[in-house]
């Protein structure tokens, strides 16, 4: 047994909720296995929450607002930089965690996963700090205040960092929390709530209940004590949190599915553009919903992007997470693998041109929930494969002839979360990126920004995280007029 769950397991946290600021046990019975994707083996269970459990939890939220919510920006900075410093002690706990809960590769866990989540409650401190809650406009104040209770849903593809990217800036506003992780990767779920213990957050400013969605999210999304929902997750969840929420006129943020453009424009380095290309699609096993897995190239040299692409996928070693060399783990969970391995066959089925992979496991394995990167050239953009999120390493090769063409085939998709566009004419790329309809456009493969707003347009979902929009979304604004003399 790996030192997580042994460590878990002997504290009794895989039988607990964190609620009021206790490990608690929870009210109903219901259990559910965590299942290592590299083995299929089951790695422990955990106990699912009810409708009592969320109200325990909502119940401890909104006792603990009014205290929380009054306290100054400089104490929840210093509580958020205590959360940031024991995150980073933790690493390896949290890295391994990842690798065996959703098959996240050691060395990307430790280098991705659990720094870049710590970085979500770095900056959430940092903007608190400077953060001006009211401003003056002519005589009237605009207040900034906390919403409230907020109800946190997180999924199982980046399981620690979309944590952190809610968590951060809601105790940043001063408003408290109930978390519901994803039950197919509780485990680096319970590492943090002990990280919130341990860094002397007060009693019920967070809270949390592990369990399903149609169970534990749609008590949260319906309760009439809770102020505000936020979730990562499909399209259809977030319609059916929204759904929930609706009666209760509460609000709800979602950041949703994607189906991401990568659109090489004419004048672009080729090779640098294809090669990374593949590896921000390919990135997280392609579990990331802004991932790029449209790539949209000139006609004229899609035969050398073909050989380009399935260069760089032969560069790739899927294989243990726990081995140092391995660069793409498994899928992180059976309905997942089955997802792909549908899509990749619908890929075949439409007459697309297969460039490299193709169904089932790669040839060293006969278990586990190891998929192919796979890459499909000459994609028409009403295909299958290239409208429907598959969540998995498949990547589509469209071509186009004009740049007008290009953006029409960019935006021809019911989701608008992220694109990348590639190039050397900066004022072309510009143009081109203001006729995109994503939340979010990356210019050359630039370093990832915390401080940049992330959120959908379209089925994309609605709201923003990261930076100081990620903050104010947990807040209402109040008019005062006639404040200032």
């Amino acid at each position: 047994m790996n030192s997580p769950v042994r460590h878990l397991m002997q504290a009794g946290r895989l039988d607990q909720f964190f609620i009021d600021g206790e490990w608690t046990i929870p009210g109903g019975i219901d259990r559910a296995a965590v299942v290592c994707p590299s083995t299929e083996d089951t790695l422990c269970e955990i106990s699912l929450g009810n409708e009592r459990d969320v109200d325990r939890a909502v119940q401890a939220a909104r006792k603990a607002f009014g205290d929380w919510s009054g306290t100054s920006p400089l104490e929840r900075a210093a509580l958020l930089g205590r959360i940031h410093a024991l995150i980073l002690e933790r690493v390896e706990l949290f890295a391994t965690a990842l690798a065996m809960e959703m098959g996240a590769p050691i060395s990307y866990a430790r280098g991705a996963h659990v720094p870049l989540a710590a970085e979500h409650i770095r900056v959430a401190r940092d903007n608190l700090a400077n953060y001006a809650f009211r401003i003056q406009r002519g005589t009237t104040a605009i207040v900034r205040e906390p919403i409230g209770v907020c109800a946190l849903i997180t999924p199982w593809n980046w399981p620690i960092y979309q944590i952190t990217a809610k968590v951060g800036p809601a105790l940043a506003a001063g408003c408290t929390v109930v978390l519901k992780p994803s039950e197919l990767s509780p485990l680096s779920a319970l590492l943090f709530a002990e990280v919130i213990a341990d860094a002397g957050v007060p009693a019920g400013v967070f809270n949390l209940v592990s369990g399903t969605g149609a169970v534990v999210g749609t008590s949260l999304a319906s309760h009439p004590q809770v102020d505000m929902v936020s979730i990562t997750g499909s399209t259809r969840a977030g319609v059916l949190v929204a759904q929930a929420a609706a009666p209760s006129v509460k609000r709800v943020a979602q950041e949703l599915g994607g189906k991401s453009p990568n659109i090489v424009l004419p004048d672009a380095d080729l090779p640098r553009a294809v090669s990374l290309g593949v590896a921000a699609a390919f990135r997280n096993m392609g579990q990331s919903c802004s991932a790029p897995t449209r790539l949209i190239v000139p006609r004229s040299v899609l035969h050398g992007v073909n050989e380009l692409a399935a260069a760089a996928t032969e560069q790739m070693i899927v294989g243990d997470p726990f081995a140092e060399a391995t660069t793409h783990g498994p899928l992180a969970n059976r309905a997942q693998f089955g997802r792909v391995q549908q899509m990749i066959e619908a890929g075949i089925d439409e007459g697309t041109k297969l460039i490299v992979g193709g169904p089932g496991r790669p040839a060293a394995f006969d278990k586990g929930f190891y998929a192919r990167p796979t890459i499909f050239s000459n994609v028409g953009t009403s295909m299958t494969i290239a409208q429907q999120e598959i969540f998995g390493p498949v990547l589509a090769i469209i071509p186009y002839d004009t740049v007008e063409e290009a953006i029409t085939i960019a935006n021809d998709t019911v989701y608008g979360l992220g694109a990348h566009i590639q190039g050397t004419d900066r004022e072309l790329m510009r143009a081109v990126a203001a006729s995109i309809q994503s939340g979010q456009v990356h210019l050359n493969y630039p370093a990832w920004d915390p401080q940049a707003p992330f959120g959908g347009y379209k089925q994309s979902g609605n709201g923003r995280e990261y930076g100081i929009e990620g903050m104010e979304e947990y807040m209402e604004v109040k008019s005062i007029l006639g404040y200032y003399d």
